[in-house]
C-alpha cells in the first residue's frame, strides 16, 4: 500500500510509549498497534485529532504517501 504510516517514527521523537497514547486518547492498546503497523483500512479523523493533538504534530508527520514503483511492461515478440 502505497501509503506508509510514520506514528512510531514520532512516538520516539516524543518520548512517547504506545500505551500512554493509547489511554490519552481513549482507544486500546491493540488498535493503536494496528494503526502502528499500517494494518489498518482507514482511520477516523476524530482519532487522526486526538494523536496529532496528544503529539503536537500535523497528520503529515505520521502519514507519508510512496507510490508504488510501476512495473515494466513486457514487450511481445512478434
Amino acid at each position: 500500500m502505497p501509503i506508509i504510516v510514520r506514528l512510531d517514527v514520532m512516538l520516539a521523537r516524543r518520548k512517547v510509549h504506545s500505551n500512554v497514547l493509547a489511554a490519552a486518547i481513549g482507544i486500546t492498546e491493540s488498535n493503536l498497534s494496528l494503526l502502528k503497523s499500517g494494518k489498518v483500512r482507514g482511520v477516523r479523523f476524530s482519532t487522526l485529532e486526538a494523536i496529532c493533538r496528544f503529539l503536537d504534530c500535523q497528520p503529515g508527520d505520521l502519514l507519508e504517501y510512496e507510490p508504488e514503483a510501476k512495473k515494466p511492461r513486457l514487450r511481445r515478440s512478434a
